[in-house]
């Protein structure tokens, strides 16, 4: 026999020696050895990656833009002061209180954009014009749902049926003075002179 099958066979001797739950102590450690090397890797890679995930995204497009749905909000809002009809109740006053609401959706759809390009000024315009219209809303709303005292102005209904009428102010008459015959109006009366040549309250011959 050779060298070769002389080793080979002391190899053969040797594993015969040896049980198989020795061999397969001796190999598991090998495995975890390669998980714990591929755990370590993972978190590298999760904290070269997570600057870029954490880093503030700026808005993409044209800063106008945002501008121009501010002025559009601030417009709407300063129109809701020239409303052309009493929003006392009825038709009006649901008009009326949908123009709030839609206020308040314009202030946060330009609040929205100018927090995406970071417009400080423009931001802080949009937030005034939300609660504007919220303030305008609750102020028409809340007396009618009774979270508010009901004024003459503002009743606790939507209705106008049984609705009385709205107070109007009646601008003070000036007052004569003593010894002064006042006229219907409250003015001195005008005495119109008699004619000459002739006496007074009479005609002529």
């Amino acid at each position: 026999m050779s060298d070769w099958d002389k080793e080979l066979a002391k190899i053969d001797k040797q594993l015969a020696s040896i049980s198989d739950e020795e061999l397969l102590r001796s190999a598991q450690p090998a495995a975890p050895a390669k998980a714990a090397a591929g755990a370590k890797a993972l978190p590298a890679a999760k904290a070269s990656s997570a600057p870029a995930a954490s880093a503030p995204s700026v808005g993409t497009g044209k800063p106008w833009v945002s501008w121009l749905k501010v002025a559009v909000a601030v417009g709407a809002a300063a129109g809701l002061m020239y409303w052309p009809w009493p929003a006392r109740c009825g038709a009006p006053l649901i008009g009326f209180t949908a123009a709030t609401g839609a206020v308040s959706l314009l202030g946060v759809w330009s609040a929205v954009g100018t927090w995406r390009h970071r417009l400080g000024w423009a931001h802080f315009a949009s937030l005034l014009v939300t609660a504007w219209g919220l303030a305008l809303g609750a102020r028409e709303v809340l007396p009618r749902v009774g979270y508010a005292m009901p004024t003459v102005e503002r009743a606790a209904q939507w209705s106008c049926d049984g609705l009385p009428p709205a107070q109007t102010t009646v601008p003070a008459l000036p007052v004569p003075g003593p010894g002064t015959p006042a006229g219907p109006s409250g003015t001195v009366p005008r005495v119109t002179p008699a004619p000459t040549g002739s006496p007074a309250g009479g005609t002529t011959l």
